[in-house]
């Protein structure tokens, strides 16, 4: 009797064992897809019903993904990784992606691809005020860069840490050439946040959507796609605006991890996020696709006039890349 329960325990133990390899086998970890950002969450759902693959939600930033990418540079755990463009570039010097061109490759353009396929452009999005206007109060929703240095809005401004996050390096750029500074001087940046900081900022290191939507951050420097997900699909009493000086946009790109223990399935989730079905959603979640038939009419109706975004312009991303280094510095010493 003793026998038979042990055979079957031993059995059941197998089968389990059996069950966790074949889930492992149809399995890709993402660095930098969490749910919460970009609609991260319906790709993930999507990705597991298309084509059979669990992606897990992984909640890192930029530089904490590239940092993650080199520390395990020689066992490597992500299969691919989510970048902002800023990083693409340091990606692929650190020689953490592997070359791969995903079906559809040859369609975007050449200055949002790596030429060799180590990282290309999925979508992109345009950096300006996601604000929650109930939290607000009775004061006015602020329509500049300038307006957010006054003192009624102390305590109720946030932007993503410049030490880590692309979004808050991003910020530092955008203010610093919408004030007429240049990618090779970023003085004009470094007085404005040594300014905003007298206003007690929020600084997180993480997307932080949600603590918009709740009001726990009245304003935050974040993009379009955000505050129009907020306003037309979480029904939150939130608006995005471009500021009157102007602001950029930017691309996020995707790439194959060098080593990755599923590269097979890597590449699988590669050429989904390029595939109608995948740039359509993209679409649907407010950000501008890399291939532009992809939005909507309907979507796009819901974006601001195209009369403001023209002050928007597109980041150069070469640029951006060489100024990283000293946007971190200069943060870290002369503001935080």
């Amino acid at each position: 009797m003793l026998k038979r329960i042990s055979l079957a325990v031993a059995l059941a133990l197998a089968a389990q064992l059996g069950a966790i390899e074949a889930s492992a086998q149809v399995r890709a970890l993402c660095y930098n897809c969490p749910p919460e950002w970009a609609d991260w969450g319906s790709q993930l759902k999507a990705i597991q019903s298309t084509l059979g693959i669990s992606v897990p939600p992984d909640n890192k930033n930029s530089g904490q993904a590239l940092a993650a990418l080199i520390a395990e540079k020689a066992n490597p755990v992500a299969d691919v990784t989510y970048l902002g463009g800023i990083v693409a570039d340091p990606a692929k010097d650190a020689g953490v992606l592997a070359p791969y061109k995903p079906k559809g490759w040859e369609k975007i353009p050449d200055d949002l691809k790596d030429p060799n396929g180590h990282w290309f452009t999925i979508h992109s999005g345009t950096l300006g005020l996601f604000i929650n206007k109930q939290a607000l109060g009775n004061k006015p929703v602020p329509s500049s860069w300038a307006d957010l240095l006054k003192p009624e809005y102390k305590g109720l401004v946030g932007y993503l840490d410049p030490t880590s996050a692309a979004v808050g390096q991003l910020g530092v750029m955008a203010v610093n050439l919408a004030l007429g500074g240049t990618y090779d001087n970023i003085d004009r940046a470094i007085a404005y946040f040594k300014a905003l900081s007298k206003n007690q900022p929020i600084v997180p290191k993480q997307t932080s959507y949600a603590r918009v939507i709740s009001g726990e951050i009245p304003i935050l420097f974040d993009y379009d796609f955000n505050a129009y997900r907020g306003q037309y699909t979480d029904k939150a009493p939130v608006q995005f605006v471009i500021p009157s000086e102007g602001s950029v946009v930017f691309p996020y790109v995707m790439g194959l991890v060098k080593g990755g223990p599923n590269p097979e399935n890597g590449k699988k989730v590669l050429d989904f996020v390029l595939s109608d079905t995948s740039q359509s959603m993209w679409g649907n979640a407010y950000l501008r696709p890399i291939f532009a038939d992809k939005l909507s009419a309907e979507a796009k109706a819901k974006f601001l006039p195209e009369s403001e975004y023209v002050r928007a312009k597109a980041i150069d991303l070469k640029k951006l890349a060489a100024a990283q280094k000293t946007i971190i510095d200069r943060y870290k010493n002369e503001v935080n």
